[in-house]
C-alpha cells in the first residue's frame, strides 16, 4: 500500500492515507516537526524531530511504530535537532542542529557514531545519496556541502583530510531552503533551492554549477521527476513551477530561462513536495492546511487531503511494508521493547556515551560481561583508555557503511542480469518465431507453384 504522511509545525500529529483510495490510515500522536524533521527510518517505523522552546538547550527526536499511535521512544540529543534524514536501509539517521553541527547515529543501539562541525549558521536540509555513501547538507549560511561517510566515520582519513567535505557549494546568498540528489551514484546531480529566489543544479562529479535558475518567488520545496527531465519548484506565492534539466537556455516563457510552466490551487505558500512511487503522481503541501494529489502530466488534481491542525511542512510518500521484526536482533535492548512493538533504543545523547561536561568521574555503561550492571563510576584514568578503545571503532564502521554499498551494488547487478536473461529469452523466442513463420510461408509458396 502506497501512503502518504504528513506533518505540522504545530501539534497536530501524523496524518496519513491512502494514496490510491484517499482512505484514512492511523494517526500518529505528539507531533510538531520543523521543516525536513519528519523520516520514515527504512521500513521500520518513523522517527521525528521537534520544535521545543527556543531557549530549551537540548534537543528531542521521537519515534513511533506503525501499529500505534502513541510515541513510543523519546530521545533527547545535546542541542535542538531540526532536519533528520535516515539511508535507504534504516542503519543510520543524522541530523543537523541549529549550531552547525551534524549528527550520526547508529539506529539499532542508538549510539552516536559521529558528531561534526558542517556548517557556519543552522543545518537546515539533509538528504542521503541513492547508495547511501554520501550525505548532502545545506544551511542557513548559504552553503551546500556535500560528505563521504566513509570520510567521516573514518577517523584517521578525516584526520588527514585537508577538509572533510567532498564539495563546498557557496553561490547562494541567502538560507537554503531545499536539497533533493538524483540517481546515478557519483554522477549524479543536486538541486538546492534557497531564499534568494534559485534553484541551482550542481554535477556531482565534477563539484561544478550545471545551471542557475531564477524564480519570480522563494522556493521553499522541490522534487525531482524520476526521469530527471524537470524538477518542480513550490513557491510561497502558492505556485508550483516546472523547471527543464536538460533544455537549452532559452526563455520560454513570461517567468525566464529554463521555466517551462507552472500550476496552482494551493491559497498559501508550497512548503513540501514529494514524487509517487507507482503511478505519476506529485503531492504538495502547503500553509494552507492542504495536501493536493496532482497527476504530474495533466496537472490536474486527482485527490486532496485535509490535516488535523496547522500549516503542513512535511510530507513523506513510501510503500508501507510493516516491518514487525524490526529490533529482534539481539542487539536492540529489551527495554526498547515495550507492548510487543520493536523499536530500537533513545539515541545516545554524547559520542561514544560520556557527558563532555564530567570531569573527574563519569556514568557509563561498558560492553561486554558489564551490559547488564546497572551503573559504574569510574576514574577520569579509566574513562580515557575507554576513549581510546572506542575511537578505533571508526574503521570498523567505515567497513560496515562499505560492506553496505557493495550490497546494494551486487543486488542491482543480479538484476540488470536478470532483466538481461529475460531480454534473450524474448529475443530468442521472437527469432524461433520468426524461422518457423518464413518457413511455413516458404511451403505454402511451394504448394502453391
Amino acid at each position: 500500500m502506497e501512503v502518504v504522511l504528513a506533518s505540522s509545525s504545530v501539534d497536530g500529529g501524523i496524518g496519513c492515507w491512502d494514496l490510491k483510495t484517499g482512505a484514512e490510515q492511523l494517526r500518529f500522536k505528539s507531533c510538531s516537526s520543523p521543516s525536513h524533521g519528519l523520516v520514515s527510518v527504512g521500513a521500520h517505523f518513523l522517527a521525528s524531530s521537534q520544535l521545543r522552546d527556543p531557549s530549551a538547550s537540548s534537543g528531542s527526536v521521537f519515534y513511533w511504530s506503525w501499529s500505534k499511535p502513541q510515541v513510543e521512544v523519546k530521545s533527547f540529543p545535546a542541542e535542538p535537532i531540526k532536519p533528520l534524514a535516515a539511508n535507504h536501509t534504516g542503519t543510520y539517521l543524522a541530523g543537523g542542529a541549529l549550531s552547525g553541527d551534524i549528527y550520526l547515529w547508529e539506529v539499532e543501539t542508538g549510539r552516536l557514531l559521529k558528531k561534526w562541525h558542517g556548517h557556519y549558521r543552522a543545518v537546515t536540509c539533509l538528504v542521503f545519496s541513492e547508495d547511501d555513501s554520501l550525505l548532502i547538507s545545506g544551511s542557513e549560511d548559504g552553503s551546500v556541502r556535500v560528505w563521504s561517510l566513509f570520510m567521516i566515520v573514518d577517523d584517521l582519513r578525516s584526520q588527514e583530510a585537508k577538509n572533510l567535505y567532498e564539495y563546498s557549494f557557496s553561490e547562494h546568498t541567502l538560507r537554503v531552503t531545499d536539497v533533493v540528489i538524483g540517481y546515478g551514484g557519483c554522477n549524479a546531480i543536486i538541486v538546492s533551492a534557497s531564499e534568494d529566489r534559485t534553484c541551482k543544479v550542481w554535477s556531482l562529479s565534477r563539484g561544478t554549477l550545471l545551471r542557475n535558475i531564477v524564480f519570480p518567488s522563494i522556493i521553499d520545496a522541490i522534487a525531482l521527476d524520476p526521469a530527471e527531465h524537470v524538477f518542480y519548484a513550490g513557491s510561497r506565492d502558492g505556485k508550483i513551477f516546472i523547471a527543464a534539466l536538460n533544455t537549452e537556455s532559452i526563455a520560454t516563457n513570461s517567468y525566464g530561462m529554463h521555466i517551462i510552466g507552472s500550476f496552482s490551487n494551493h491559497s498559501k505558500a508550497v512548503t513540501c513536495l514529494a514524487y509517487g512511487i507507482g503511478e505519476n503522481l506529485l503531492i504538495s503541501g502547503s500553509d494552507d492546511g492542504m495536501i493536493r494529489v496532482w497527476n504530474a502530466r495533466t496537472r490536474n488534481i486527482v485527490r486532496m487531503f485535509k490535516h488535523a491542525k496547522g500549516p503542513v511542512n512535511n510530507i513523506l510518500v513510501f510503500r508501507q511494508e510493516i516491518d514487525l521484526s524490526y529490533g529482534a536482533s539481539s542487539n536492540v535492548q529489551p527495554s526498547s521493547k515495550k507492548q510487543g512493538s520493536y523499536l530500537p533504543p533513545p539515541l545516545e545523547k554524547y559520542e561514544n556515551s560520556i557527558d563532555e561536561d564530567s570531569d573527574i568521574k563519569t556514568v557509563i555503561s561498558l560492553k561486554g560481561g558489564m551490559r547488564g550492571t546497572d551503573v559504574s563510576y569510574l576514574s577520569s584514568h579509566v574513562i580515557s583508555n575507554y576513549i581510546k578503545e572506542l575511537q578505533h571503532q571508526g574503521s570498523a564502521a567505515s567497513s560496515e557503511l562499505e560492506m553496505e554499498k557493495l550490497k546494494r551494488d551486487c543486488q542491482r547487478s543480479m538484476q540488470m542480469v536478470d532483466q538481461w536473461k529475460k531480454m534473450y529469452e524474448n529475443l530468442h523466442q521472437f527469432c524461433v518465431k520468426e524461422l518457423l513463420d518464413g518457413g511455413q510461408a516458404r511451403t505454402l509458396d511451394e504448394n502453391d507453384k
